[in-house]
Formats: structure tokens, C-alpha cells, sequence
């Protein structure tokens, strides 16, 4: 059954393959053709630090890829906290192609459990106070795997791609005004978000007026964004109008997240979910019998 922590099954596979092709070609895994084809082996997953698990989906299409008969039971799922010593799964098989699957099933693991891992520090310090959101900072062609680890970690996808919604942002407006921006939005996207940056107050009582959805509010200090989100809700208390999602971006890191929870918006979003998060050391020993 797909876990809401799991990437599309396509993309994986996509992935699954480019990287299988990136190890094996030419001539395949030259080592293991050394031993028995008909030695069996078993394998356990062992994490070698505390963390968030992430990228099983990608080891189990992994092992299917490189041979159908190999097997992984897993013994904790993406999204599960993790100890150091922890066995997350069992695999088992032929011992040749589960020493040809190991690497490549590792570094997907890796890699996205140290999202997950990130991800998950960052919720536990916003506490409930605000929603941690992933950005489009990701690499390229693994977006929809690195934001299923992001959401394996606790954290929330801010758009997938530039399909999503609408986000007038402020390079868009060099060519047009945000209130034209959001009524061309709403006429040729009915029922689409229509999402605008602003770093101005100025720019923000324009948004305001133009009734965006979300209200992205760049680079403003905690202090500033205090202010702000004042302003925002005495404008929409005297108007009666719908509040938007306020959004803080620009610069946001781990150590300055915890002011940013405490200025009243309702979202903080920052790329280093992604592209500043380490890999979880994970690997996979061999169990003699």
C-alpha cells in the first residue's frame, strides 16, 4: 500500500535506472560475478545515527530492478525516528546482486533520510507555532523524491512545480502590476492559488487590496514581520475580508527559525530543507548465520 511519505512510483523507477545504468555499465558488476550464483545471503539495513528514515520505496525498486528474487522486510517505515543500531530492514537473496544493489540502494537512502532527518529538526523546533515549507531548491530531476523525504520528516511541500498555482514574484512585476497579475490569475486560472511576493509594506497593502491566497513576505526581519502580520490582521478585521496565509521567506536558516515561529505568520519556508541537509549514515551488514 503507497505510503503518503512515498514519491511517485514512476520517478523512482526512472531514477532507479539511470543510477543502475551510472554502475554497471559497461560490463556489470565485475566483483560479484566472483562469487556462487547460488550462494544465499542475508543483509540488515543499520543505521549508524539517530534520525528520520526516508527512500525505502527507492531501495525496494532497487533490488527489483538488479533481481526479482532479492526481498527487503522492513522493520521501520519512512517517517519512523531512528536510533544508532537500529535494523530498519532485512534483505535477503542471492548474495552476488544484493552486493550489486547495495550502493545504489544506500545512497537513495541516505540522501533522503538526511532530509527527513533535517526536515525533522526544524519541525520540532517551530513546535507547532508555524508550518516549516520546502522550496523548489532541489536537484534536479529528484524534486519529487526530496520532498517525499521532506514530508517523511514532518514538513509541508510548498509547490511541486511552476504548474502548480501562480506565484508572482518580484521579477514579474518589472512587467506588470500585482493587481493586474492577480486579476489576470483569477481569469485564467479560476480555482488556482494565486500566491504574491512582496517586500514592501507598500506591496503588501496592494496584495492585500488585490485579495491574493498567500502573501509570501520577503526578507523582513522577526521584528518587522511582527508588525506586519499586526497590520494584515487589524486590515482584514476592519474589512471583513478573507485573511491570506502569510508566508516569511528569504535567508531563513535553522538558528534564526526559532524568531521567525515566534512573529505570528503562518508559514516559514526556506531551501535549506533541501540543499543544506547532510546524508544519514546507513548501511547494510552482512549477517553470518
Amino acid at each position: 500500500m503507497a505510503s503518503p511519505f512515498d514519491p511517485p512510483i514512476t520517478d523512482v523507477r526512472y531514477l532507479v535506472d539511470k543510477a543502475l545504468l551510472e554502475d554497471l555499465t559497461p560490463f556489470g558488476d565485475l566483483t560479484s560475478t566472483l562469487i556462487p550464483p547460488d550462494r544465499i545471503a542475508r543483509a540488515e539495513f543499520v543505521t549508524r545515527e539517530s534520525g528520520v528514515v526516508a527512500g525505502t520505496l527507492c531501495a525496494d525498486e532497487t533490488f527489483a530492478a538488479v533481481d526479482t528474487d532479492l526481498t527487503i522486510e522492513w522493520r521501520r517505515n519512512d517517517g519512523d525516528r531512528i536510533e544508532v543500531g537500529d535494523v530498519i530492514g532485512v534483505a535477503t537473496g542471492r548474495f552476488s546482486t544484493l552486493l550489486t544493489a547495495e550502493r545504489t540502494a544506500l545512497n537513495f537512502m541516505s540522501h533522503l533520510s538526511g532530509i527527513a532527518t533535517n526536515a525533522a529538526r526544524w519541525v520540532d523546533l517551530a513546535n507547532g507555532r508555524v508550518t516549516v515549507w520546502d522550496t523548489r531548491k532541489t536537484l534536479p530531476g529528484y524534486r519529487s523524491l526530496q520532498k517525499a523525504a521532506v514530508r517523511a520528516g514532518g514538513a509541508r511541500n510548498h509547490r511541486g512545480n511552476l504548474s502548480d498555482w501562480i506565484m508572482i514574484k518580484d521579477n514579474h512585476l518589472l512587467g506588470i502590476s500585482l493587481a493586474e497579475g492577480v486579476s489576470q490569475a483569477r481569469d485564467q486560472w479560476p480555482g488556482r492559488t494565486v500566491h504574491v511576493e512582496v517586500d514592501t509594506k507598500n506591496l503588501l497593502e496592494q496584495a492585500l487590496a488585490a485579495s491574493a491566497d498567500i502573501i509570501l513576505l520577503d526578507n523582513f526581519t522577526p521584528a518587522e514581520l511582527v508588525e506586519l502580520v499586526a497590520y494584515v490582521d487589524d486590515s482584514v478585521a476592519n474589512s471583513g475580508s478573507k485573511r491570506p496565509l502569510l508566508e516569511a521567506s528569504g535567508g531563513i536558516n535553522f538558528t534564526t527559525l526559532d524568531a521567525y515561529a515566534d512573529t505570528g505568520v503562518d508559514l516559514v519556508s526556506s531551501g535549506a530543507l533541501t540543499n543544506a541537509a547532510g546524508v544519514l549514515d546507513i548501511g547494510l551488514d552482512v549477517v553470518v548465520d
